[in-house]
């Protein structure tokens, strides 16, 4: 019987525990697990390596993504870490130009190390014009953040395969009730699991998801041996999170559509930047020294870091989330400090709406 991603991620766990039969999946909190005789496993010997709730986990991603495997891991940075342990010392990349703040100062980081070399690219013509067969891999975020840029998948894995370079798509800000890049060619995908999947802003985890079943045992491998684990409870909170995706995501995409027709039409706003899905928006304001005023005078809206919780979140790149980006490089491709990040949650979109027309009275 074929079942709906909402059907299959409301009862996600729900068979688990064949002994008692318990609705909710247990949390298996032991570190160490007992072996019956010399030589023998009852399939688990150390959190670390294996972990019965993770393993619930980490199927229904691999499932949801469409992939062979999953692996889950402590936060989306880690995630990155994990996937970058698959190359060897002194690889080549190219990666997004228009890139996560942390993700950049990961690649920096290896780049100073020499661990790793990077070069950008910001469309599917320019990522053409820079591929080699030196490239190890293709980095790509889609939309991407913050300018919500969207670049096609399949394209990409069809030039990024044609010089023996795998791809790599975060998924993080469409998740895979809008995309599958998998299934569009990508090799990996990643997520920071505390965005829109778990999406309360309540645990950290990270996501990687291999489309071939050997490179998803090489990540298994590499997280054993590098212990970038995932809590027991924070596993069974992603697990609980993830029944209620299809709700949460479909409220704030709704949300999100609402807030980008008011904001389009609103004189202070001089550009939206919305890729008509998900529920992440970008915009540009007239005047960039009214920001403080504004952000102080909402009150349905919070403005804080991340994204992709049932609370709705303003960010300021400048100064938040790309601040580890150079100012010359960051408003070299756009990144201005006129721009605003916003998230929308699940609240009633009347609200969202009326908080913001009230704090942009400040641009008058």
């Amino acid at each position: 019987m074929t079942i709906d991603t909402a059907t299959f991620l409301a009862q996600l766990g729900n068979h688990s525990d064949q002994q008692t039969g318990a609705i909710s999946p247990p949390i298996y909190l032991s570190t160490t697990f007992a072996h019956p005789e010399l030589g023998q496993s009852t399939g688990y010997d150390y959190t670390r390596t294996k972990n019965p709730t993770r393993d619930i986990l980490e199927a229904g991603l691999a499932e949801l993504e469409k992939g062979a495997r999953a692996v889950v891991t402590s936060s989306g940075m880690s995630a990155i870490a994990l996937i970058f342990d698959l190359f060897a010392s002194g690889s080549r990349f190219l990666v997004s130009r228009d890139l996560y703040g942390g993700s950049f100062r990961y690649f920096a980081e290896l780049e100073k190390s020499q661990r790793a070399f990077f070069d950008t690219f910001s469309t599917v013509t320019e990522l053409s014009e820079k591929l080699t067969d030196e490239v190890t891999a293709v980095f790509l975020e889609t939309p991407t953040n913050p300018l919500m840029t969207v670049t096609d998948i399949a394209e990409t894995a069809k030039l990024a395969h044609e010089h023996g370079a795998l791809l790599i798509v975060d998924n993080t800000f469409l998740t895979p009730l809008r995309q599958l890049p998998l299934e569009e060619g990508a090799d990996l995908v990643i997520h920071s699991g505390t965005k829109f999947l778990s999406g309360h802003n309540d645990i950290l985890a990270g996501v990687v998801i291999a489309k071939d079943a050997q490179l998803g045992e090489r990540l298994n491998y590499l997280a054993n041996t590098s212990g970038p684990t995932l809590s027991s409870f924070d596993t069974w909170l992603f697990i609980r999170s993830l029944k209620t995706l299809p709700l949460r995501f479909e409220r704030q995409e709704a949300n999100a559509k609402e807030v980008g027709r008011f904001l389009r039409a609103h004189p202070a706003i001089k550009e939206v930047l919305y890729p008509n899905a998900g529920a992440m928006i970008s915009i540009r304001v007239l005047d960039e020294t009214k920001i403080s005023g504004f952000l102080a005078a909402l009150q349905v809206f919070t403005f804080a870091e991340s994204l992709g919780g049932v609370e709705s979140l303003i960010t300021y790149p400048t100064t938040q989330t790309h601040a580890d980006i150079p100012q010359e490089v960051r408003e070299s491709y756009g990144l201005t400090p006129d721009l605003l990040r916003i998230s929308i949650g699940i609240e009633s979109s009347k609200d969202l709406i009326d908080d913001l027309e009230n704090a942009l009275k400040i641009f008058k």
